[in-house]
């Protein structure tokens, strides 16, 4: 997966260093040319010194082939600016960080997939937006090492089982089933079907694994 991050600051970097531990491709947009050598010298990912708001400086980074544009920088002008400009390239997932909450919906309007305000800009978040596209929601509860999820129910592996059989474990446990809309508190003798939505409760240890067993891979 190819990412573009624009903004070179703390949640930046480490969600540029989070996703080069994953194993993706990262291309860095900054304008500070300090923060550029630092980053290039230190990290396994491509760095553009230049600004995201500059299509040149975009194409440079071949936004063309990105299927990911985060916009991190602190500054909700220059954000919202990039994000109207990559919406032309018809990317996957285009997500911005947002530090006026009174702007997320002028941010929502221009197409954008995901807002994260400052309370919510932690690295680990921004990396499993990207990362689990087909994890509609996620909490990070406690001190970081427990998540509540909501997944599509899709593998065969559990179609067709009984709630109780599959839950609750020591990692998980189903705490809510979603049906034609309605929300149905899970019973143990309820049957997984095919297309409901259920919310997980699962330690951060759990994650990949968890969603592995109701998700379709690939």
């Amino acid at each position: 997966m190819h990412v573009i991050i624009m903004g070179g600051g703390r949640v930046g970097l480490h969600l540029a260093s989070s996703l080069v531990s994953a194993k993706q491709d990262v291309t860095l947009i900054e304008k500070n040319e300090d923060i550029c050598n630092t980053v290039a010298a230190e990290f396994d990912a491509l760095v553009i010194c230049g600004n995201g708001t500059d299509v040149k400086t975009l194409e440079h980074a071949n936004i063309d082939n990105a299927d990911v544009f985060v916009a991190a920088t602190g500054h909700d002008e220059s954000n919202l600016l990039a994000c109207i400009l990559v919406h032309e390239y018809h990317l996957k997932k285009i997500i911005a960080r947002v530090s006026d909450p009174a702007h997320e919906e002028v941010f929502r309007k221009v197409g954008v997939d995901a807002v994260v305000s400052p309370e919510l800009t932690a690295a680990s978040y921004l990396e499993k937006i990207i990362i689990r596209p087909k994890v509609a929601e996620l909490i990070v509860l406690g001190k970081g090492n427990a998540e509540l999820i909501d997944i599509p129910v899709e593998n065969k592996r559990v179609i067709g089982k009984k709630i109780g059989d599959i839950s609750p474990t020591e990692d998980y446990i189903i705490c809510a089933i979603y049906k034609n809309e309605e929300i149905i508190i899970p019973q143990p003798d309820m049957v997984l079907e095919e297309g409901y939505r259920i919310s997980v409760l699962t330690k951060t240890r759990s994650v990949k694994e968890v969603v592995g067993m109701f998700i379709k891979s690939g």
